[in-house]
């Protein structure tokens, strides 16, 4: 049986060749993973495929409801190959970037991006790899760009190349990212993570490019483009990824942290599940504990309000994948114990007030804040979420309700889809004709499932289940469980 974790922000794990072992990912799971990410940057898609078989088979067996994001690659710009253990790039010397696919020496590094002259201006910063080596440019010549060396460091094998993104003329998605996108929407995972998204209109690209399948898209916020455009970007995804690593490169680091609360606080206001992800645990790779640091950082997304907080390589490559989660769950837990989330419900309560979208949301909207305060007042134990869609329990989520947050759908993939909003527990239940069935069925499951017992108090929200899907939820009971 699922039981109900202690924490309600959720866990996001990438899997990679430390998690494949099925005791070590069922170990994974049952730490605590809520959404197993599966990178399609590396490993080939029949890999990938086979992984989001075994993530489905062991999560069956352990009786979890676990969901699966595969996260397309997107643009990628690369240096030509370093011969042996690379070249050493020193601070001040001055190397040539060239637009060319050959070998990259210490004097002259190829990129493969035929646009480079055009692209780039005196001024523009361009980082190599993680963001450890970064070079100004200086002045452009025929071919490509004199630049200085910033900050230095040894480059080896194929590293990535950050350009300017405003200036960029690769697209997102590509077709590549199209075609994986289809074979996995196919397969059937949960989610598609969309890379490098600039604009509402590159989502809608994926979505139309998946159809009729429902995959929900999650919105990589890693360009400054992004950021100035997450209004729009947030009203089309079904989720959105604050990706620090490519938006560290993208703006100044001292602005990173400022700018993940701004995309949360405006994600949870919205109704919009929202990750933290990038170097969370990234000592773990190495280490049987997290830096201090580390650890202040996970809190600090959960005194944000985040929904998910993400492990990368951690968890894909590390030394003990199932220890990084545990961690990552004992943190976020006393985080939560911190955290006002009484104070953040009655901040959302006046937003929601000043600016209500149009129905049918507004109904939504409107019955879940009234929900919470009633819960409080009523003192309830659970509140519970009847949804087809999922939106009646992520709408809840907005408001970090105290009692035990329960979903409950006769579907599947609504369930799975749960996986990534804040304290959801997903339910499966079957279906009803009148909504009388559907308070008593929803309080009779939980009661089965052992999230509720005689003599609790619960809220249930549901609508008339003879109603389009779609409709707004607009019922709301007390009821004493008996």
């Amino acid at each position: 049986m699922d039981a109900p974790r202690d924490t309600r922000t959720k866990i996001v794990a990438t899997l990679g060749p430390a998690s494949t072992a099925p005791d070590v990912l069922a170990a994974m799971l049952a730490a605590g993973t809520d959404v197993v990410r599966l990178n399609l940057s590396h490993g080939t898609v029949d890999e990938h495929l086979q992984r989001l078989a075994q993530v489905r088979a062991v999560a069956d067996d352990i009786g979890r409801v676990v969901a699966v994001l595969a996260d397309l690659p997107g643009p990628k710009v690369r240096a030509g190959a370093f011969a042996g253990q690379g070249a050493e790039l020193r601070v001040g010397a001055i190397i040539l970037l060239a637009a060319d696919d050959g070998p990259s020496t210490g004097e002259r590094i190829t990129v493969d991006y035929p646009s480079l002259v055009d692209d780039l201006q005196p001024g523009d910063k361009v980082v190599l790899g993680d963001g450890a080596i970064s070079l100004l440019v200086e002045r452009l010549v025929a071919g490509g760009a004199e630049c200085r060396v910033v900050n230095g460091g040894r480059v080896q094998g194929r590293p990535g190349v950050h350009l300017p993104s405003e200036r960029l003329r690769l697209t997102t998605p590509t077709p590549d990212d199209l075609r994986l996108a289809v074979t996995m929407a196919e397969a059937g995972v949960d989610f598609l993570a969309v890379s490098f998204v600039r604009a509402a209109a590159d989502l809608r690209q994926v979505r139309e490019a998946i159809m009729p399948h429902t995959t929900r898209l999650v919105a990589k916020v890693e360009t400054l483009p992004a950021v100035h455009a997450v209004e729009e970007i947030a009203a089309e995804a079904d989720a959105v990824m604050v990706a620090r690593g490519d938006l560290g490169i993208e703006c100044p680091l001292e602005d990173v942290p400022h700018l993940q609360k701004r995309i949360i606080r405006h994600c949870v206001e919205v109704g919009v599940p929202v990750i933290t992800a990038t170097q969370m645990m990234e000592s773990m790779i190495t280490s049987p504990s997290p830096t201090r640091a580390e650890v202040s950082d996970i809190a600090n997304a959960v005194f944000d309000g985040t929904d998910a907080v993400m492990l990368s390589a951690e968890t894909a490559v590390g030394i003990d994948p199932p220890a990084v989660v545990r961690a990552m769950n004992r943190i976020a837990g006393r985080a939560e114990a911190e955290a006002s989330y009484s104070q953040w419900a009655q901040r959302l309560g006046r937003v929601q007030r000043g600016q209500l979208p149009d129905d049918p949301d507004r109904i939504t909207m409107a019955i879940t804040h009234a929900a919470g305060m009633a819960a409080a007042d009523a003192g309830a134990s659970a509140i519970l979420c009847c949804t087809r869609s999922g939106r009646t329990a992520r709408a809840m989520a907005r408001f970090r309700p105290t009692p035990l947050l329960i979903g409950l759908s006769p579907d599947e993939a609504t369930l799975r889809s749960l996986a990534l909003s804040w304290g959801v527990h997903a339910l499966v239940m079957g279906s009803c004709s009148t909504t009388d069935d559907l308070v008593w069925f929803a309080v009779e499951r939980a009661v089965q499932a052992g999230l509720v017992h005689p003599g609790q108090t619960v809220l249930v929200l549901a609508g008339a289940p003879d109603r389009p899907s779609g409709a707004s939820t607009d019922v709301l009971r007390i009821v004493r469980v008996s």
